[in-house]
């Protein structure tokens, strides 16, 4: 069950990570996008008051899984983790944060821009 619970973790959590990067891209996607880089935020920076900065449940949850199956050095950060199993390169944390914030970001700055831009287009209904 473990087993299965880690390979939905790393698939849900990975197309979460796509949708927060490009799901700006599609109009119909765009609140959705919005809503949840804006979700990601609150558990990053809010939740993070808490539980550390960067907390994110999915993370934290899937960490808990991998402990069940008996993995026991995890990274801090899921992009970390995720890069390294993609690619078995080794980066530095500092490095992964780093890209980490600026595309989160910029995601997020370019979502709040095409959403605001499809809202002024509405057109007032009379």
């Amino acid at each position: 069950m473990y087993i299965l619970l880690d390979i939905g973790f790393i698939i849900f959590h990975t197309v979460l990570i796509l949708f927060n990067l490009f799901g700006w891209i599609w109009k119909a996607t765009r609140r959705w996008n919005l809503a949840t880089l804006l979700f990601t935020a609150f558990s990053w920076f809010i939740l993070g008051i808490w539980y550390g900065f960067g907390y994110c449940p999915c993370t934290d949850w899937h960490w808990q899984v991998r402990r069940e199956l008996g993995y026991t050095e995890m990274p801090t950060s899921y992009i970390e983790f995720l890069v390294e199993l993609l690619t078995g390169l080794d980066f530095s944390t500092a490095l992964v944060d780093t890209a980490t914030a600026i595309l989160f970001f910029m995601a997020l700055l370019i979502s709040i821009y095409v959403n605001f831009r499809d809202f002024e287009k509405k057109p007032i209904a009379e």
